[in-house]
């Protein structure tokens, strides 16, 4: 068998996306999330707290605090996302001054 006639073996194509983007690695975060948090929370249990506050002092206020912190961000950027939003063409247009006479410079 000459060097010509051996079949190169060639490598298989690269997954599509990322690893982070497969449906199998999405499935293991999850489960691995959940389970830090259950373990998390459970943990309160074994841990004595010193509230400060009669809220602080109800079974797994601080993950539903974090949770709910978390909602309100969420909310405020999608909201500031609308009031800052500018149209696709926003630098690209130019600018019409009111006399008509197009400034060099600005």
């Amino acid at each position: 068998m000459n060097s010509d006639e051996r079949s190169v073996a060639t490598p298989p194509p690269p997954a599509a996306g990322s690893w982070l983007s497969r449906p199998g690695t999405i499935r293991v975060l999850w489960v691995v999330f959940v389970v830090v948090l259950a373990v998390t929370v459970a943990a309160e249990l074994l841990v004595h707290l010193h509230p400060r506050f009669r809220l602080e002092g109800w079974f797994a206020f601080h993950a539903a605090w974090g949770f709910l912190s978390c909602v309100v961000m969420v909310l405020f950027a999608n909201l500031l996302g609308v009031v800052l939003r500018r149209p696709d063409d926003y630098y690209t247009r130019r600018p019409e001054w009111p006399d008509g006479e197009e400034r060099r410079g600005d």
